[in-house]
């Protein structure tokens, strides 16, 4: 009876011998650690988890005290070699019996992630909106007096500075405007994802034919619903600043990858997507510095002097109005973007 309900727990269960042995593992486990329990019966818990030593200790320690022991945020890697962040509790049954628990926790972790970010973008919005209503209002009055000033000079040399000032106040009322990112509706149409990314692949290879561009894309993706243009105006903010910073530290063989895969019972923020699409943007530059890390999506942040900070920002709101969102991993020689779309999104505009 009690099998039958650890069978149907959701938490990976296991039941090692006094050697830390698998005597008996649930579905959970099974799928946690990818494998079957026919696969592993008998074989020692090191083993099973790439000969890791540290969770060995851990357990046996709890074995010889015959004490309960639990472990936070502890990294596991499976046979399948795909690292794992969880919780695990043991509890010694016997001389020769513990039972091991085993919670996943990095979906848990990157969900909180997600959200922290959301919640910053979202603030960043509302100050940055507010910051816009301010600075506008009196470069209107700047660029009319401009305007009325130019009307009473009779020198031609004296006009040509009126002239600088109108330019250099619509210079900056375009600036504010794109500190505010994309403000128009978004149309929810079929998206081929696949022609967006050659789309930005042409532009590229125009822009800069130094730099490798390959592809590996998915053909079995769906069309996604969303808004092309705005599509395209993401993923090249993405792509363009990969192939600038690539260029910047002068790499000497520069490569971008455009891959799409699809991820199936994804979760974005709180919720759960059945189908999602996932468009990476790899290249092999030098990497993001750790100081621009957590603020790479603020509008303003740059690495580059020149750079205004605002392509990683309206890339990430074009997203957001798609439900989706930009997650990044990066390292010298390896920088990955990550463009995480809903798949479906229904009349009322709420991703499913």
């Amino acid at each position: 009876m009690y099998q039958r309900l650890l069978e149907h727990l959701s938490m990976a269960v296991l039941l090692l011998d006094g050697e830390l042995h698998v005597r008996w593992m649930n579905p959970a486990a099974e799928a946690l650690l990818a494998v079957s329990f026919s696969r592993v019966q008998g074989v020692s818990l090191g083993t099973l988890l790439g000969g890791d030593e540290s969770i060995d200790q851990v357990l046996a320690k709890a074995r010889d005290a015959f004490h309960p022991y639990t472990q936070r945020e502890a990294r596991i890697t499976p046979l399948n070699g795909e690292s794992l962040t969880v919780d695990y509790t043991v509890t010694p049954l016997s001389d020769d019996e513990l039972l091991l628990e085993i919670e996943p926790r990095d979906r848990l972790m990157q969900i909180s992630r997600e959200e922290a970010l959301t919640t910053r973008q979202e603030t960043i919005k509302v100050l940055a909106r507010g910051l816009a209503h301010e600075v506008k209002n009196p470069l209107g009055g700047i660029r009319g007096a401009a305007q009325l000033l130019e009307r009473d000079l009779a020198e031609p040399a004296l006009r040509e500075f009126t002239h600088i000032i109108v330019e250099e106040v619509d210079r900056l009322r375009d600036l504010v405007d794109s500190m505010l990112g994309p403000n128009r509706i978004v149309k929810h149409k079929p998206v081929n994802i696949h022609k967006v990314l050659e789309r930005v692949r042409s532009l590229l290879i125009a822009e800069h034919p130094d730099v490798t561009i390959s592809r590996d894309y998915d053909p079995s993706l769906p069309d996604l619903s969303g808004d092309e243009s705005q599509m395209i105006q993401a993923v090249l903010n993405v792509a363009r600043n990969a192939v600038q910073a690539m260029s910047d530290a002068q790499t000497p063989m520069p490569e971008l990858m455009l891959r799409t895969r699809a991820r199936r019972q994804f979760t974005l923020g709180a919720e759960r997507h059945r189908l999602v699409s996932e468009v990476g943007v790899i290249d092999n530059g030098p990497g993001i510095p750790e100081e621009l890390k957590e603020t790479l999506f603020y509008p303003m942040v740059s690495g580059r002097a020149e750079g205004s900070g605002l392509g990683l920002s309206i890339a990430q709101s074009i997203l957001h109005q798609h439900q989706g969102l930009i997650e990044c991993d990066s390292r010298p020689g390896h920088t990955e973007f990550r463009l995480l779309i809903p798949m479906v999104i229904n009349c009322t505009g709420e991703a499913s």
